[in-house]
């Protein structure tokens, strides 16, 4: 049978075309050759259940390793006993056991409570000639359930009473695997007067393995299907611009490259990364729906996002603000080399603009209606007259807005007049590494042309020419010889520049449109 690219589920080798993780296995097993318990908490289709069950296979020539989930097992939670007889016979049907080991486990499975299934384990551990490892998946769907904390908690005691009871107590590393972290997680484990609450994984060192995919290891993971299909792709280009949009998200890695494989005819080109990206993007998946519901669902979330794509705002990569806690939890956001919060990878940010457009096309009064054939002729996109028509219609249509309005919203209203334009076709996104000093710039594709467009306010006729010179060295390194550059200004009289024109910089035709705001 021939390999895919998998994007649901677990991935295996033998089926599935997949980079190497073996230096992130030997990461995680240090971790368990020391005898920590923790967490791999990272976001949804990340590749933690495939991790899991490598790591499973890699522990068990030297750990009895017990690997269960309780996905889906709600009634197990119905009382104590119910739970612990279910827990009891989990591990007696898991792979690798001897019918002894798994006889133990059935015949111990009528316990009363978790102070009884406590006993069980430390006896069970202290027979076994090998350390015992416990893995438990998709953790966080347990941990609305007091039963599954209140087990946690006994793990917990077990794991603080090794010195005293021996290390052959318990069960030598725990590891759990989940979107949230439960070592954040306050609750009552304890029924004392003082009412002490505690994380029931409090334990837990930090793990800090990095599970994004590199670009070397997605070019590995090229290599072979390139061996096996002939397409004459440059693999090494392909890995490193899948790299650039995802920043190597296993589930956008895998996506991507399912999408060109089966969607796309093997377009194993830029162009062909940007047809799947931009068919991400538009098309819902579990991913995508997520990164909607999400923002929705924690306001102050949004507004960080809101800031960061909308506002060219900096935010320090604290982890411990709830909001940046929530948006690397699920990998929305990721720090930068600069110590600030960075929006993950180019897909997202693509995504949530889209999502801040529709919203702001919603409730805005100004008109983006326009007929698209005029911008484009012998399927060319005329872009300075898109950069006409939209400094003359938001003139005409100019509210007397101040100028922190427009300054917050003027970029996101030309990404909403340009998106028609070239939707179906074309395909835009913003580059990251230029949201700083009050500039964007956006980067677009359409009929095999590409396009560097600048956004900024106007600060004077310095900062204008620092712009230009700015725009036209970004369009030098892309090999571009025109660039375009849009000013917002708030002068009370238009004294430097009224329609659009070119100016030569650096070798780059500019073709600059100053759009002038009234002031309230």
């Amino acid at each position: 049978m021939a390999k895919e690219f998998n994007t649901t589920g677990s991935c295996n080798p033998e089926r599935h075309y997949m980079v190497n993780i073996d230096d992130k296995l030997a990461k995680i097993r240090e971790l368990v050759d020391k005898g920590k318990y923790f967490t791999i908490n990272r976001a949804r289709q990340f590749g933690k259940t495939t991790t899991m069950n490598f790591l499973f296979n890699s522990l068990s020539d030297e750990y009895l390793v017990y690997q269960i989930s309780f996905e889906s097992d709600g009634d197990l939670f119905e009382s104590k006993p119910e739970f612990c007889h279910g827990l009891a016979m989990k591990l007696s049907r898991m792979p690798f056991t001897t019918e002894e080991q798994s006889n133990y486990w059935r015949n111990h499975s009528n316990c009363a409570n978790l102070d009884e299934f406590s006993v069980v384990v430390s006896d069970f551990c202290k027979s076994q000639g090998k350390k015992v490892i416990l893995m438990i998946d998709e953790v966080d769907k347990s941990t609305d359930n007091q039963l599954f904390l209140n087990f946690l908690g006994m793990l917990r005691n077990k794991y603080l009473d090794r010195d005293k009871n021996g290390m052959d107590s318990t069960f030598y590393s725990v590891i759990l695997a989940g979107v949230y972290d439960v070592k954040n997680l306050k609750l009552k484990i304890r029924n004392d007067e003082e009412r002490k609450y505690n994380s029931p994984w409090n334990i837990a060192v930090r793990f800090n393995v990095d599970m994004t995919l590199s670009a070397e290891g997605i070019k590995g993971m090229l290599d072979e299907y390139e061996s096996d299909y002939h397409t004459g792709m440059d693999t090494k280009l392909i890995a490193d611009e899948i790299r650039r949009m995802t920043s190597g998200y296993p589930f956008l890695v895998s996506y991507i490259c399912s999408l060109i494989h089966e969607e796309f005819c093997g377009d194993w080109s830029v162009e062909g990364i940007k047809k799947a990206v931009k068919w991400i993007v538009v098309n819902n998946s579990t991913l995508m729906d997520d990164l909607s519901k999400n923002i929705e669902n924690y306001p102050d979330l949004k507004k960080m996002l809101e800031g960061i794509l909308l506002h060219d705002k900096e935010y320090l990569f604290e982890p411990d603000v709830p909001a940046i806690r929530l948006g690397n939890m699920f990998s929305f956001i990721k720090n930068d080399e600069t110590g600030h919060v960075a929006i993950h990878n180019l897909i997202f940010e693509q995504k949530l603009y889209n999502y801040f457009m529709a919203e702001q096309l919603l409730k805005e009064e100004t008109n983006f209606s326009t007929n698209r054939s005029i911008f484009v002729s012998g399927g060319k996109l005329n872009m300075p007259l898109v950069i006409e028509r939209f400094k003359d219609l938001l003139e005409a249509e100019n509210k007397s807005c101040d100028e922190e309005f427009l300054e917050k919203q003027g970029r996101l209203l030309f990404l909403c007049f340009l998106k028609p334009i070239i939707n179906g076709t074309g395909f835009y996104y913003v580059e990251p590494q230029t949201r700083n000093d009050g500039r964007m710039d956006i980067v677009v594709t359409y009929g095999g042309e590409e396009f560097i467009i600048e956004l900024k306010i106007w600060r004077g006729m310095k900062y204008e020419t620092k712009g230009e010179i700015q725009v036209s060295e970004y369009a030098n390194v892309r090999g571009l010889k025109k660039a375009y550059l849009i000013t917002f200004s708030f002068l009370k009289e238009k004294v430097v520049q009224i329609e659009p024109e070119w100016k030569r910089v650096n070798g780059v035709d500019v073709y600059e449109g100053i759009i002038w705001a009234k002031r309230k």
